[in-house]
């Protein structure tokens, strides 16, 4: 019945593209008006139309002339005019969706469109792309045009100091990669003055690769963190115990939740080894946290998989790019656990200073779109989370790449010289090949037996990623094989090489499936780009993780029905079937972590989102005593209401209150108490200790409130950070007690924000009510004395010294004089005279001791 109902009236995707159909049309009919315009004409047109969007005119209504401008000077500037179905893709973009277009129909191009016409905001627009690599290229290539138009371009890429990023989201449009957007934004969050910050407001930004960036990258969240006071010889005390402990006997391992558990046996082993009596008691957390992450890192955490070891470090390895990341640590503490695993430094353990999710990173922007190859199977995740809707793009040419059947073999080994065997006939073909695999250790295994069979090849993975560009342009040449993680499946188009259409195309070699569907096609995507040929097959075995975690009980049975032979493949699309059904799963498990993880950000995010107002306003202000004012009712409120319910206070309670109120405005210089004031005599006194300050140094007042503001909040939110983290790690437990722990995590993490801003706020009154403000002159003054003073400290310790040594000196002679009478002509010393050396004493209690 569905499938009538779209015969007939069509599918919403197709509705979609009908009414775009009229906007097509005057767009195609304003081209050749444009082709006799001289080049200056199209910047000094923009500058009008940028004009008339500042006095209201709406973008909808500019959107056909200026695509036709921007399809003019493509075919200008590169040679290279804009298919419809690229005008298409333009028109997607600009309403804030995401256009899903296949490999090679020129996503690039299709965003200088939307780009060109969102521009005319004068607000900035963002291009997001997955690396550095792509951002400097697209950045540099596409500047050109825009050049042409009269925009100017930026790029962000890391290593840039402040001046260079601020100069960049300054201009027009600015490319980036989607980590440094989304740390630039945490770190403005951290500066102290206005002049500092680089970006502006959020206004609208095309993601490239966008199920990489919104779906794949959304399970790690953006954290800025520094180095925390605690020691790391326990992570190496640990992983001394961890080699002891047998799987099954003394701990569980979840391979797909990624999980391990000790046993009764194994916490008795791990008590005994640690000397500890009860490692579940409240002061061993830390123990039995370190225990878990270490059998991780050990067990689950597989060296040239999930991270390499480089220079004397572990680094992540992006599990969906193949890429390496630098300076990005695994959290609570399993980056450490790694680290004492590998024999290298262990470096400490960071405290969160500020996190955000891409989730909640991106959803900021006033309209957000999004280029892909690959969207359609998270249709659903991108309406629910970030409200965008999936069209596909019809190709300019038709698809004509051949997609052959999985080959499934019994084990491994079968798997891996039946993929050299397929190799080494394409090669004697001549017929490029992509080898694509889901590791670094998987893309050296296949290398070292192509090794072995003597057929020459590439290698792109995260090891020999800085050769990438130059072996993706030659991986359509006749002969050329290539092994590649997936770093080749993302922005590279492999151009074919002459006589290679004539040998089949380019053909995709596939030796795993990966948990995403959307990877595998991904790979496949690299042939029959533009009606070329090509052609694709996935090799897999009942031991590959995918098979063996999510699938093999049911396959494996399967094929020992078929009566399979060793080395034999099994090539069936009930097989192909379950294994798509296996990649469901996943896909869908995958989904719920990364909810769970936006459901949790989303309480940190409205937290964050009051702090960040909050500091950006305490920057922006020239006029900061109303807010102060405003913190103060506050805290009065809060000490008087408690102290107002109390129909017959005691003298203790009198006591607490006026400590409290003592401590917080140190109100005991201005007010005798006992009784305890009334609220309206605490803010008066409180307001005119602030004057006096005002009063003190008028032009630096408004800057000395920012600095206590600004200083506290960041200290109390640091704090607040910490605690949160801490109440995450344990809030799972509550499970256990029939609370949904989402809603503990909610409840209590309002009552700690609510703590923290009223710490906040107490804190700036405790400095701003003991600071004292020294002029100049006084502070000059106050150094000469201090001055003087170690002078004269430094001339008495030099007449001590000197006389110490004058004593030492003369001792041997005055000893020897002792033995020798005295000569008729020398004055005789009296015992009770002063002694000549000039210490002061009596001759006999001096030098002349026994005389």
């Amino acid at each position: 019945m569905l499938g009538l109902i779209k015969k007939v009236f069509g599918s919403k995707n197709d509705r979609f593209l009908k009414q775009l159909r009229p906007i097509l049309s005057t767009i195609n009919a304003l081209e050749a008006g444009l082709r006799d315009k001289p080049d200056d004409y199209f910047p000094a047109r923009i500058a009008e139309l940028k004009e008339l969007v500042a006095n209201g005119t709406s973008l909808d209504s500019l959107l056909p002339e200026t695509f036709a401008m921007v399809r003019e000077a493509g075919l200008r500037v590169f040679n290279m005019r804009h298919y419809d179905v690229q005008l298409i893709g333009g028109c997607v973009l600009h309403k804030g969706m995401i256009s899903e277009m296949k490999t090679g129909e020129g996503k690039t191009l299709v965003a200088t469109l939307p780009v060109v016409l969102n521009a005319l905001t004068c607000k900035g627009v963002h291009v997001v792309t997955v690396n550095d690599y792509l951002a400097k290229r697209d950045a540099q290539w596409m500047a050109r045009l825009y050049g042409f138009l009269g925009l100017t371009t930026g790029v962000i890429v890391h290593g840039l100091t402040d001046e260079e990023r601020k100069e960049a989201y300054n201009a027009d449009i600015t490319y980036g990669t989607n980590n440094e957007f989304g740390f630039d934004y945490l770190r403005d969050n951290m500066k102290f003055y206005k002049e500092q910050l680089v970006q502006r407001p959020h206004n609208y930004a095309i993601v490239d690769e966008v199920d990489s960036i919104l779906i794949d990258e959304a399970r790690t969240p953006l954290i800025i963190s520094g180095a925390s006071e605690d020691s790391t010889t326990l992570y190496s005390h640990i992983d001394n115990i961890i080699p002891s402990l047998k799987k099954d006997v003394h701990f569980t391992l979840d391979e797909k939740a990624k999980s391990v558990g000790l046993t009764d046996e194994g916490v008795a082993r791990c008590e005994s080894m640690l000397n500890l009596e009860n490692l579940y008691d409240a002061q061993n957390i830390t123990h039995q946290h370190h225990i878990l992450q270490a059998l991780k890192a050990h067990h689950i955490f597989r060296r040239d998989v999930d991270y390499i070891v480089k220079d004397g470090q572990v680094v992540i390895v992006d599990e969906f790019t193949g890429r390496l990341m630098p300076g990005r640590r695994f959290s609570d503490g399993l980056h450490q656990a790694l680290e004492a695993k590998e024999g290298v430094k262990v470096e400490a353990e960071n405290q969160t200073l500020a996190s955000i999710t891409f989730q909640n990173y991106f959803r900021m922007y006033e309209k957000l779109a999004g280029m892909t190859g690959t969207a359609d199977t998270e249709a659903v995740e991108f309406g629910q989370i970030y409200g965008l809707e999936v069209i596909s793009i019809p190709t300019n040419r038709p698809m004509v790449r051949l997609d052959y059947p999985d080959s499934i073999y019994r084990t491994r080994p079968e798997k891996f010289n039946a993929i050299v065997q397929e190799i080494a006939d394409l090669h004697k073909k001549g017929q490029p090949v992509l080898v694509g695999t889901i590791s670094i250790e998987n893309s050296e295994l296949i290398s070292g037996m192509l090794k072995k069979a003597n057929i020459p090849h590439n290698v792109l993975n995260a090891k020999h990623h800085e050769e990438e560009a130059q072996i993706v342009a030659e991986a359509g040449q006749k002969g050329h094989v290539t092994i590649a993680t997936n770093m080749a499946g993302r922005g590279t188009d492999i151009v074919l090489g002459e006589g290679v259409r004539e040998l089949g195309g380019l053909h995709i070699l596939g030796t795993e499936r990966h948990e995403s569907r959307r990877i595998d096609n991904q790979l496949r995507g690299r042939a029959g780009r533009q009606g070329d040929p090509g052609s694709s097959r996935f090799f897999l075995s009942l031991e590959d993780d995918l098979m063996r975690l999510f699938g093999s009980d049911r396959i494996s049975s399967l094929m020992q029905k078929l009566g399979m032979e060793e080395g034999e493949p099994i090539v069936n699309n009930m097989v192909s079937k379950a294994i798509e059904n296996a990649q469901k799963r996943v896909e869908g498990h995958n989904f719920e972590i990364r909810k769970t993880l936006l459901d949790y950000d989303n309480v940190m995010n409205q937290q964050r989102e009051v702090i960040y107002s909050l500091r950006r306003s305490t920057m922006m202000e020239q006029d900061l005593e109303p807010l102060v004012q405003e913190f103060l009712d506050d805290i009065i409120d809060e000490l008087y209401g408690e102290w107002q319910t109390l129909k017959t206070p005691d003298d203790e309670m009198a006591a607490t209150m006026i400590a409290r109120l003592d401590e917080t405005f140190n109100i005991a210089r201005v007010m005798t108490m006992p009784p305890v004031p009334e609220a309206e005599a605490v803010r008066e006194a409180v307001l005119a200790r602030l004057n006096g300050l005002k009063n003190e140094a008028p032009e630096m007042y408004t800057d000395i409130l920012r600095y206590f503001l600004l200083e506290e909040l960041d200290r109390c939110w640091k704090e607040h950070l910490l605690n949160m983290d801490h109440l995450r790690d344990g809030i799972g437990l509550r499970g256990y007690g029939q609370r949904d722990p989402k809603q503990e995590y909610k409840r209590e993490g309002f009552s700690l924000f609510q703590s923290m801003l009223l710490r906040m706020r107490e804190n700036i009154f405790k400095a701003l009510t003991r600071l004292r403000i020294q002029r100049a002159e006084e502070q000059a003054e106050e150094a000469r004395q201090r001055e003087e003073e170690r002078l004269r400290e430094e001339l008495r310790h030099k007449e001590a010294q000197k006389n110490l040594s004058y004593s030492a000196a003369q001792a041997p002679q005055q000893a020897e004089s002792k033995k020798q009478p005295a000569r008729r002509d020398e004055p005789k010393i009296g015992r009770n005279d002063p002694c000549p050396c000039g210490s002061g004493k009596k001759y006999k209690k001096c030098c002349g001791v026994g005389a």
